[in-house]
């Protein structure tokens, strides 16, 4: 379409993985396959952590909301990944494409919130135990949970908003298997001076003042861990906070690498994308089932038990 002298674009055309049609169907198995094992794993920690009373604490509600955000998360990429796997017109509309980005960064920003939640979580818990039940009550884990997803909401909404006053005439190939804020602003023809600057300060705020809050809770725990003479007491907290270090690590080294580097299309972008929008929502319930004794305790009892029937 054009307006002026300039051809406004209608619809992005996506890279995707590979252009061989034996590959591409490969993919599609490997994906599916990826997809089907992430929603299970993620609605089955969901679903233990309902039913299971011993899992009715501050620790467990933050982690199957991180759970639900996961499934959400992948469902945002993947179902378009596996679409334009199997067709040939690889093609996403402007609608399509900005709400995509919408959600990833809603849900990236929604996600830092959260795990820096579950961290302020820990630390109330290992140096203030006493105090724990009366300062994460029901009623702040509610406050603090809605607002990381009024932030993360809001973040998506602005940043994509300013994303769609660019002017985009062409190419319109998004070097990329989904629609992301780097690859997409690369394609503007306007000054993306604006965008830049609100997605920059968004991560700088948002991201930042996120990892400070994590890196001051896991230094107070650490520093209560090694004040404790018990070899015991310090295996227990360094074992409780183990798990969601290393989701932490994962979660910020890739974003990291992907936003606050220059976009250029690189194969390298494309796995990091790979990572935390496949990856990731896989990795992360595994880690807390696999490293934790009372969510494998619960999986136990919930396997075990027998149906009541009723007459």
């Amino acid at each position: 379409m054009e307006v002026g002298n300039k051809t406004r674009v209608t619809v992005f055309v996506l890279q995707g993985l590979s252009n061989n049609p034996h590959i591409q169907i490969v993919l599609f198995v490997i994906f599916l396959v990826i997809y089907l094992l992430i929603l299970t794993v993620n609605l089955l920690m969901l679903l233990v952590i309902r039913t299971d009373a011993h899992l009715h604490t501050p620790m467990y509600f933050f982690l199957s909301q991180l759970s639900f955000l996961d499934a959400f998360y992948s469902s945002v990429i993947v179902p378009k990944l596996l679409e334009n796997l199997l067709s040939k017109q690889k093609t996403i509309s402007l609608l399509e494409c900005f709400t995509q980005i919408s959600l990833v960064v809603f849900s990236g920003a929604t996600e830092a919130c959260l795990l820096s939640v579950m961290a302020y979580d820990r630390y109330q818990a290992v140096c203030h135990p006493l105090l724990y039940v009366v300062t994460m009550n029901k009623k702040i884990c509610i406050g603090l949970v809605g607002a990381s997803w009024a932030i993360g909401m809001g973040t998506g909404l602005l940043n994509t908003i300013l994303l769609a006053q660019q002017d985009f005439c062409g190419p319109n190939l998004i070097r990329n298997f989904a629609c992301e804020f780097p690859p997409v602003l690369l394609l503007a023809c306007s000054d993306p001076y604006v965008s830049v600057a609100s997605i920059l300060t968004s991560i700088v705020v948002l991201g930042l003042g996120a990892f400070v809050l994590l890196l001051v809770s896991y230094t107070h725990i650490i520093m209560t861990a090694l004040g404790i003479d018990s070899a015991s007491g310090q295996k227990k907290i360094f074992s409780t906070c183990s798990s969601h270090f290393l989701v932490v690590t994962i979660f910020y080294g890739s974003g990291i690498f992907r936003y606050m580097t220059p976009a250029s299309g690189s194969a390298l972008e494309q796995v990091l994308s790979m990572q935390y929008s496949v990856v990731t929502p896989l990795l992360n319930p595994l880690i807390y089932s696999l490293k934790n004794q009372e969510v494998k305790a619960a999986l136990r009892r919930m396997l075990t038990r027998k149906p009541r029937l009723s007459f």
